[in-house]
């Protein structure tokens, strides 16, 4: 007997209304076109058996598998299936009971398109990398930034200090790690206070605007009432949890701030590390964009966390990018007007990691060096000064260690970690 797969149809042609999904599916127990058709009833209007209660015009809402490519395939939905401007919505569709379902060994969600009309309902970036760059006064070159370490345990004035001694030395940024919340060590009040004083004290001392990324992540109310009290205090940025807190909370972030939105990707590897099933960082990146986050963690391509180069471009150029090519893993997408989000080059960085990162990922990104900062042997101040050198360095041209020769902090980390060969 013939199988019948309502839901699949390979001639269908996608419209410019229509949401698309790129799935790649390990089928359990049953063909592949099967489990697809499965993945597409479930996500769209369909149920395991049929229902007395539905109607004709509703399958005109149904999903439909319109390509099929080894294990991977495209569904497209009706984007009158999603309530506008809103990601949760969407997201507990395509990337709901979906994952659960026993038809599917693996499913992972590799990418999205989203139509023109669904992509205006969300904001996007208040400020993005032209945003960034006229708040901090710096044209062209990669911003500088660091992570106040240890990510935890320090009082209210040391972790001042540290950041003080970070913007003094050479850094544009200096944020919060994504589990220092409002803890009896250091809390948020006088956190934000104190350093955001150091701040003040390094701008006037330097010449240079500073940036300082407090982390305001919270249960809803309280992370507002944070992100006023920076506001109030003359902050310019805030940073957030986005998957810890969840896509409804930096929405509301979002729409009740005009402070710059740092993204924090916490999380993510219990949704993106299995190759077979969750969700790709490259459609998390796609959501935070829509969502309207300035700066996001992309990865780095080296360092101490997992993401290959090639898949590190690729999410950058989603961030950068206002048209996107489509490739083996990535669907095209035309962001329109959407502002571009800056990118953030964090995990295990230090100076000799430089040009690598500029080389592959260009000048708007932002290097974030936490320990390759403090860990410095010389401490924070010539740290921090030792990766503005580096990035000095590549941007005049030069190698690290002919520039190195004049710049004695850069010798003392070169030396200390070592260069990176590529």
């Amino acid at each position: 007997m013939k199988e019948e797969f309502a839901f699949i149809d390979q001639d269908y042609k996608p419209t410019r209304k229509d949401l698309i999904c790129l799935f790649k599916v390990t089928p359990d127990g049953m063909s592949l076109k099967a489990a697809a058709n499965n993945v597409a009833l479930e996500s769209s209007v369909g149920t395991w058996t049929p229902v007395s209660s539905s109607k004709s015009y509703v399958n005109k809402l149904g999903a439909k598998v319109f390509a099929i490519s080894g294990n991977f395939i495209k569904v497209a939905y009706p984007q009158d299936l999603f309530e506008f401007g809103s990601i949760p919505n969407i997201l507990s569709s395509i990337a709901g009971n979906v994952f659960g379902m026993k038809c599917v060994k693996g499913l992972r969600l590799e990418d999205i398109k989203i139509p023109k009309d669904l992509l205006k309902s969300f904001p996007g970036p208040r400020y993005g990398i032209e945003g960034y760059r006229k708040i901090l006064k710096v044209k062209d070159r990669p911003l500088v930034g660091t992570i106040v370490k240890p990510k935890l345990g320090l009082n209210t004035n040391d972790h001042a200090k540290v950041a003080y001694e970070s913007w003094i030395g050479g850094c544009d940024l200096v944020k919060d790690d994504e589990n220092l919340s409002s803890q009896k060590f250091n809390p948020f009040d006088k956190r934000a206070t104190k350093t955001l004083e150091m701040r003040d004290k390094a701008q006037e001392e330097t010449g240079e605007e500073k940036g300082y990324l407090c982390n305001v992540t919270a249960e809803s109310l309280k992370m507002l009432e944070r992100a006023d009290l920076i506001r109030d205090l003359g902050g310019k940025f805030v940073m957030h949890d986005i998957l810890t807190a969840g896509f409804a909370s930096l929405q509301t972030l979002r729409e009740n701030t005009k402070l710059g939105i740092h993204a924090h990707r916490a999380m993510h590897g219990a949704l993106t590390e299995n190759p077979d099933h969750g969700l790709s960082m490259l459609t998390i990146a796609d959501f935070a964009r829509l969502a309207g986050v300035d700066s996001l963690h992309i990865g780095t391509g080296i360092g101490k966390m997992r993401g290959g180069k090639v898949e590190v471009q690729e999410i950058n150029e989603e961030m950068e990018q206002r048209i996107v090519k489509k490739t083996k893993d990535r669907l095209e997408q035309n962001w329109g007007d959407m502002r571009p989000v800056f990118s953030v080059c964090s995990g295990g960085i230090y100076p000799g990691h430089v040009p690598y990162l500029m080389q592959n990922f260009g000048k708007d990104i932002i290097i974030q060096a936490g320990g390759g900062i403090h860990g410095h042997p010389d401490g924070t101040k010539v740290g921090a000064t030792a990766l503005r050198q580096a990035v000095d360095a590549t941007m005049n041209g030069e190698t690290l260690a002919v520039y190195a020769r004049t710049h004695d902090e850069l010798m003392r980390a070169l030396n200390h970690w070592g260069t990176v060969r590529f």
